[in-house]
Formats: C-alpha cells, sequence, structure tokens
C-alpha cells in the first residue's frame, strides 16, 4: 500500500480528500483557536528542534543545508519515534500534512513529505 502524501496550511478549509489531517509544527499556528482546525492529530515531535528552527528562520536560501539538518535529526531515535507516530496514525493511503508556514516548498512539511515518500 503507498501513502501518498499532501501538504496543506493549517489555516486552508478541509476537502472531502485529504485523508488523514495532521499538523507537522511544533508551534501552535498563532492566531487560530483549536476549535479552528480541523485535524485528527498534532504531532510537535516530528517538527526540526527548536534550535534549528532558529537557525533557519525560513530564509529559502538556507533551505538546502535545513533540509540536511532536518533529516539527520529524523535518523535521531527520537526522529524515528516521532516518524512512527506518524506513520501509525494514518488511516488509509492519504496522508495531509499541516503547517502555518507561508512558504510551503520551503518548510519542514515538504522535507517532512519527501521522507515519508522515500524520495
Amino acid at each position: 500500500m503507498t501513502l501518498s502524501v499532501w501538504i496543506r496550511r493549517v489555516q486552508e478549509e478541509p476537502t472531502h480528500n485529504d485523508g488523514t489531517r495532521v499538523l507537522v509544527d511544533r508551534l501552535w499556528p498563532r492566531g487560530m483557536k483549536k476549535s479552528e482546525v480541523v485535524m485528527e492529530h498534532w504531532i510537535k515531535d516530528v517538527a526540526p528542534s527548536h534550535e534549528l528552527r532558529q537557525w533557519y528562520g525560513h530564509d529559502p536560501e538556507k533551505f538546502d543545508e535545513f533540509a540536511r539538518r532536518y533529516r539527520a535529526e529524523l535518523e535521531s531515535s527520537a526522529g524515528v519515534a516521532a516518524l512512527k507516530e506518524l506513520r501509525d496514525c494514518v488511516r488509509g493511503t492519504r496522508l495531509t500534512l499541516l503547517t502555518a508556514t507561508k512558504d510551503v516548498e520551503h518548510s519542514q512539511a515538504r522535507v517532512l513529505a519527501d521522507v515519508l515518500s522515500g524520495a
């Protein structure tokens, strides 16, 4: 069974084909109430460390190095456990990773989607 991984901004309305919706940010999205977010899970531990997130600062020029460092974090014992938790929560073949970042293509969700897809 192949897992289809999608990325959406947490502020976007859910669609009927999102599958399991999981927030993968370490911090709760600023300005949003928990009642406003349609999701099945929030897995903070799969997000980059506080130190890595601060170093990156969402600077697209640092993205390749950020992705390398984040992948290394995901290979640690804590990262492996968080990935297992994420995989275990998925029902069906579709997973939608939710993030509050404005630049989805240069986000941890993009790196995480690639890891989950085997890229």
